[in-house]
């Protein structure tokens, strides 16, 4: 085989760093984003935070006073900021760095608000153990038995297992561990140390007074009928009860005000429940218009020392700085075209589902990634991106960008519904129905079939399960 030398020319297409920075910010969340920004913030000196509320990016102005583009809240949703405004061409020797809106070193500015610590149920047990007056083996045996309640406050482990834990030489009867299992269950919450749910919801109705209406009832069903309350199966109930309709529901409504998971409330706060909007939708002059939350836009600009330094010295400077003012300029104008991004695709999506933010979710128009994708000239992965945990606030509520997306049902007149609206029109249809015969699937699909949407009872039921509705059998009441 002879070996030989060819030259082939060929075409291929390559990620710039910018071009991956700015599609890496874009997919992140407001969350996501903060973490990126103080990263670089660290690790960049010629980038700051700009104090200055009514500036935004480069606080520029040119030798003829002409002030550079800005991002706010009044800016156009349809316009392509960075499309008009590219800084890329940019004549840096016709720039004149503005003067400095630093921080003044006030420290309330860098006041960062910290959530209360929350105990854990293990540590709110403990430090009620901790004021009993218990010898030092009931303490550890209590002990024991608290670290084994796992975060809904059950004892799931059987006592032999936990006895078997200890050392040989502790010598532990199960009777004992039994004793400061009821010390246990005596503790707040109300429940915990329970082994079932059968148990819990006992140990709540046994704290409560002797004299409480139906209490006697109520302990009857969860000691030996629990299983036939939660299959809502009241006509077996009242024969084996030999109570009434009126007593089977004041029994049951005693048990559903308990707490069947006393232990779910303690240590479970976390930072990540709250989000910030990134967009604002509010109606201006009978038009409904997207506009940037100045709160979620961050406010960057490049450190006026060292640009002086650079701007007085281009020759003799460091190859680093240069590089650090490059890549600061490709961070600030890559946070604004993310923003601009948002804008364009929020806009266009309020532009879809007008109808939405004036008559709710039954309203709702079909949508999918591709109709914004084409109208904005953009790719789908692009407006995936972009609606992904990106949250906007509208007049009824916060909703994520990708929760205007969905799946079409075609109706009798040839036309299509928004899968929202269905699930919307069935939460209506079960709000609606008579507690004694809740509607069953196929009954609801019928009723849409009146009123011209065409859906099969399985499309039915899998909405009915994203909407966390059970079944007809177990919806049904007294």
């Amino acid at each position: 085989m002879k070996q030989t030398l060819q030259l082939r020319l060929s075409q291929h297409l390559a990620l710039t760093p910018q071009l991956q920075q700015s599609i890496r910010l874009l997919q992140l969340s407001a969350v996501e984003l903060a973490q990126e920004m103080e990263q670089m913030l660290q690790n960049n000196p010629l980038l700051e935070r700009e104090n200055d509320e009514e500036s935004f990016a480069f606080p520029y102005k040119t030798t003829d006073d002409k002030e550079a583009p800005t991002l706010d809240d009044n800016a156009s949703a349809t316009t392509g900021v960075l499309a008009e405004n590219d800084f890329s061409t940019i004549d840096e020797d016709r720039w004149e760095w503005a003067t400095s809106g630093a921080s003044d070193g006030d420290d309330d500015s860098d006041y960062i608000f910290q959530e209360p610590e929350t105990p854990t149920l293990r540590e709110h047990l403990l430090e009620q153990l901790r004021l009993l007056p218990l010898s030092e083996r009931d303490q550890l045996l209590t002990s024991l038995l608290v670290e084994a309640l796992n975060e809904d406050g059950y004892l799931e482990q059987p006592l032999a297992e936990l006895a078997s834990l200890l050392p040989p030489e502790q010598e532990i009867d199960l009777s004992e561990l039994q004793a400061a299992l009821r010390l246990v269950q005596h503790l707040d919450p109300l429940g915990v140390g329970a082994r079932n749910l059968a148990e819990c919801l006992e140990i709540q109705l046994l704290a409560q007074p002797e004299t409480t209406p139906w209490r006697e009832l109520a302990l009857t069903i969860v000691r030996h009928h629990l299983p036939l309350l939660a299959a809502r199966d009241f006509t077996r109930l009242k024969k084996l009860l030999h109570c009434d309709d009126a007593a089977l529901r004041a029994a049951r409504q005693l048990i559903t005000r308990l707490n069947p998971r006393p232990g779910a409330s303690f240590g479970h706060l976390q930072a990540d429940h709250y989000v910030q909007p990134e967009v604002i939708v509010r109606k201006v002059k009978g038009l409904w218009v997207a506009k940037l939350n100045r709160e979620a836009v961050p406010k960057l600009r490049i450190n006026r020392l060292y640009a002086d330094i650079l701007q007085r010295n281009r020759e003799s400077s460091s190859q680093y700085l240069h590089s650090q003012m490059q890549e600061a300029k490709w961070f600030i104008k890559n946070i604004e075209q993310r923003f601009a991004t948002i804008l364009r695709v929020s806009q266009a999506i309020v532009d879809r589902q007008r109808n939405f933010f004036e008559h709710g979710e039954v309203a709702m128009r079909p949508l999918v990634l591709r109709d914004i994708a084409e109208q904005l000239g953009m790719h789908e992965s692009t407006i995936s991106r972009v609606t992904t945990r990106k949250y906007m606030l509208t007049p009824r509520g916060v909703y994520e960008l990708k929760y205007f997306f969905g799946s079409h049902v075609a109706t009798e007149s040839g036309g299509a519904c928004s899968a929202t609206a269905i699930r919307a029109l069935i939460k209506q249809l079960i709000s609606a129905e008579n507690p004694r015969k809740p509607l069953s699937d196929s009954q609801i699909a019928s009723i849409l079939g009146q009123q011209g949407i065409v859906v099969a009872r399985r499309t039915i039921a899998k909405y009915r399960e994203s909407l966390l509705i059970p079944p007809a059998h177990q919806r049904k009441s007294l």
